[in-house]
């Protein structure tokens, strides 16, 4: 069966690149941007940005998901080392954590939205606060993982490969 899947490339990965980092950051883009336009929105009075934030928090739930899957995927083949192994387990821990916060965030903003477009409970706020930091944190953690380890950067495949990681 494992000869039908397709050989591994210099990143020990199926595919040309990595394809998480590029999904997950429209999921950090829409998440943070769509708190900002609830900042604005809120200290401006232009709840016409709160219509604005709904759709990015929408599509960063949508986003974080195939996310998630090229995340899995990804760090399966990843062959983590040393300290990169709990990084990478808090990595994917945290990433499911923020699946199910923008999950519930997106739901209570469509019941906000349905009841009173026009307003937005400070309790919302503080809510997309916590949200944005849970994406820094985690933010962070993936930049440790191909900054510091380099997990599938074509050097450390390639130590590991030869055996000296």
């Amino acid at each position: 069966m494992f000869e039908l899947l397709p050989p591994l490339n210099d990143r020990n990965l199926p595919w040309i690149d990595t394809i998480h980092p590029i999904v997950v950051h429209f999921v950090i883009a829409m998440a943070l941007i769509a708190f900002v336009f609830d900042v604005i929105g809120r200290l401006a009075g232009k709840p016409s940005l709160y219509e604005v934030s709904f759709w990015n928090l929408l599509f960063a739930t949508v986003a974080i998901f195939i996310a998630i899957i090229f995340g899995q995927v990804e760090a399966g083949l990843a062959n983590p080392y040393g300290a990169s192994r709990d990084i990478l387990n808090l990595h994917s821990t945290l990433g499911w954590v923020l699946a199910g916060v923008l999950s519930v965030l997106t739901a209570w903003r469509y019941v906000i939205r349905s009841r009173d477009p026009l307003q937005l409970p400070l309790a919302f706020l503080g809510a997309g606060s916590l949200l944005s930091a849970l994406v820094v944190v985690q933010v962070v953690l993936g930049n440790q993982l191909i900054w510091v380890y380099g997990l599938h950067t074509v050097k450390v495949v390639e130590a590991m490969r030869a055996g000296l990681v």
